[in-house]
């Protein structure tokens, strides 16, 4: 098993303007919960990145970067522009398949697959405004669209979420803590 890191350099994050208007919060915000995502993930090793420490779950750092190419995917490309792009891990056979990487899936392939995620992601909400409704399936609970907005807002309620378990994982794999 490779000894490489995830990354050279440690990430860097933004914080929000707190001034901002509503588009601009709202997009800071959340590059700056996925900037959060790949500062827990930097200078890991395959072994480490792939190391469920937190039992009885089998929860892994580089299962949530997966899972979080997913969602950038079902959001964006599915809601927002109606695109039908396949899955990208999940299986019929695996659901959850994103957040169960195998022996042979790489922190490589995984963080290039998400950050190409991500920029499919501003691009196609670049030229929507907030309300702009998505042309994908509405909600299932209500069987009203969503809008630019709620997509924002529940993409950032998302990494929020998912940065809480990566923080657990992170500290019990080597002891870093941080925001």
């Amino acid at each position: 098993m490779s000894a490489m890191t995830t990354t050279e350099a440690t990430p860097e994050r933004t914080m929000p303007s707190t001034l901002a208007g509503e588009r601009e919060m709202l997009e800071s915000w959340l590059d700056y919960h996925r900037e959060t995502l790949a500062l827990k993930c930097s200078g890991l090793d395959e072994k480490q990145l792939k190391e469920a420490c937190v039992p009885p779950s089998d929860l892994t750092l580089l299962g949530l970067v997966r899972h979080m190419a997913e969602v950038e995917r079902g959001w964006f490309r599915n809601r927002l522009a109606d695109e039908r792009a396949a899955p990208l891990y999940c299986t019929d056979a695996d659901p959850d398949g994103d957040l169960h990487p195998g022996e042979a899936d790489t922190w490589e392939e995984a963080y290039t697959t998400w950050r190409a995620e991500i920029a499919r992601a501003r691009e196609l909400a670049a030229p929507r405004s907030l309300d702009d409704l998505g042309e994908g399936p509405p909600s299932r609970h209500t069987g009203d669209p969503y809008n630019l907005r709620w997509i924002y807002t529940h993409m950032i309620e998302e990494y929020a979420r998912h940065n809480g378990h990566a923080d657990l994982l992170r500290e019990r794999i080597d002891g870093t803590t941080g925001d």
